[in-house]
């Protein structure tokens, strides 16, 4: 083997560890880019449960506050009808 082709041989072998080396860093990045993606997505969907958890007794006293009143307005409906007659 001639020198010049040991030089590009030695070249060759120093540019494929760069570019290993870069590749893994790549690699190694996008796992971590994919464990906060997921870890993002996990408290969002969990703090709206939470919140959920935290505000359905208001939800549920506003429910029954809405259906009090639509009952007392379906008594007076039928009173003023029966008024009317």
């Amino acid at each position: 083997m001639s020198p010049e082709e040991r030089e590009l041989l030695k070249r060759s072998v120093s540019l494929s560890e760069d570019n290993h080396r870069m590749l893994r860093s790549i690699r190694r990045s996008m796992h971590i880019s994919s464990i906060v993606s997921i870890l993002y997505w996990v408290i969002i969907i969990g703090s709206a449960v939470g919140a959920y958890y935290f505000v359905q007794p208001y939800v549920n006293q506003i429910i029954n506050v809405y259906d009090g009143v639509k009952g007392n307005l379906n008594n007076l409906n039928t009173m003023l009808q029966g008024v009317k007659k």
